[in-house]
């Protein structure tokens, strides 16, 4: 990899395996909101065009980290939460109407969908734990009535990453329209609009992208941008959002018809600096690399008769890697792996372990002992 040994700069005493739930920033996105913050501090919003120059990066960057065509296709919302209830609230529902899901979803990708009850719309979730082929189960539950198939690309809890092809394939085929939160993947993996015919996309960026809460990405595929009901109003989705005296007004074209007021431009700044990272190295070679370590973190599962939740085929696997301790309820085992400084999750019925692609393999190994340590108590 090309990046400097200094690029991330994380307490040697940690063992940072949890960039499933909120990941660290590289040092340079530190430093860039350093900076931001000491240049707003002494000389106010003097370079406000710079700062706006800064996002349009962010969203040149985010366009094609999903293939997006044009920058102008992606919105920028405050979270994963808002970008899916823009969506909800946004299609015009008929009583009857039906949304395909997985029971075991992340609840952002399962409470928006289920409040729609009130509309008469009906979410029907496939049981994962029951499931040898996902697609053909989701596919089986999809009748004449049902308007969307919403999924996140991984699942948050035990990693088992969803063909994204075959959906989308299905649902085009079908007249379905296809919602993908790709919170878990996004950073991590690589992604293809053109590949995977989606939608709808959602994801914050403080997972895999390594970037601060509070900043989504929203993509809606342009045709339709217009069937979305609009229930948020501000200057900023303004078509002529500069011109203030204006008094007729109308929403912009793009993608930031969904962005009611002001960017949080703080965000902004950390995030563009995250994804000039994972831009630099190359999302392949960050696959390539996160592969190699979720290998050999399930390879040392199995070689220390650790019992593996996660899916073991690499089709299914993307950077999340859970698994219990024999004889060791996993919530014994998780507050006692955080008070040794082993930053992990306890989802899925086990320990979840979520490396990134720069993570020392003497890391993963060092977290592994822990866990060996605790199981011999």
């Amino acid at each position: 990899m090309s990046l400097g040994p200094d690029e991330f700069d994380l307490d040697p005493t940690l063992c940072h395996l949890n960039h499933a739930a909120v990941g660290p920033w590289p040092r340079r996105a530190a430093e860039a909101v350093s900076r931001f913050s000491e240049e707003n501090s002494r000389l106010g919003s003097l370079h406000y065009p710079r700062w706006l120059a800064t996002e349009h990066r962010l969203r040149e960057r985010l366009a094609r980290l999903v293939g997006a065509d044009s920058a102008t296709d992606i919105a920028l919302a405050k979270n994963t939460s808002e970008a899916l209830s823009i969506i909800a609230y946004g299609l015009t529902w008929q009583p009857g109407d039906e949304i395909v899901g997985i029971a075991q979803e992340f609840p952002s990708n399962r409470v928006v969908w289920e409040s729609l009850a009130t509309r008469g719309v009906a979410w029907k979730a496939l049981d994962l734990d029951g499931s040898a082929d996902p697609e053909t189960d989701l596919f089986a539950l999809c009748t004449p009535r049902t308007r969307m198939i919403a999924v996140s690309w991984v699942q948050y809890a035990r990693g088992l990453r969803l063909d994204l092809a075959r959906i989308g394939a299905f649902c085009r085929a079908n007249g379905i329209l296809f919602c993908v939160d790709a919170i878990q993947g996004l950073g991590a993996l690589p992604f293809d609009l053109s590949r995977a015919d989606v939608d709808f996309v959602v994801a914050d960026g403080h997972k895999w992208m390594l970037g601060p809460e509070g900043l989504a990405l929203l993509y809606v595929r342009p045709s339709l941008r217009h069937t979305l009901v609009l229930h948020q109003f501000g200057w900023h989705m303004l078509e002529h959002s500069g011109n203030f005296d204006r008094r007729d007004w109308e929403p912009a074209e793009d993608a930031r018809r969904f962005e009611c007021g002001s960017p949080n431009l703080l965000g902004v700044h950390a995030l563009e600096a995250s994804l000039a990272v994972i831009e630099e190295v190359g999302i392949e070679q960050v696959w390539r690399e996160l592969q190699l370590r979720t290998a050999h973190l399930i390879e040392g599962i199995d070689r220390h008769g650790l019992e593996l939740l996660s899916p073991r085929s690499t089709e299914r696997r993307a950077g999340i890697v859970t698994f219990r301790v024999p004889g060791r309820p996993a919530a014994e085992i998780y507050p006692e792996l955080m008070q040794r400084r082993v930053l992990c999750a306890q989802r899925g019925g086990g320990i979840r372990f979520s490396p990134h692609f720069y993570t020392p393999f003497e890391v993963i190994d060092r977290a592994l002992g822990e866990v060996l340590s605790l199981a011999a108590h």
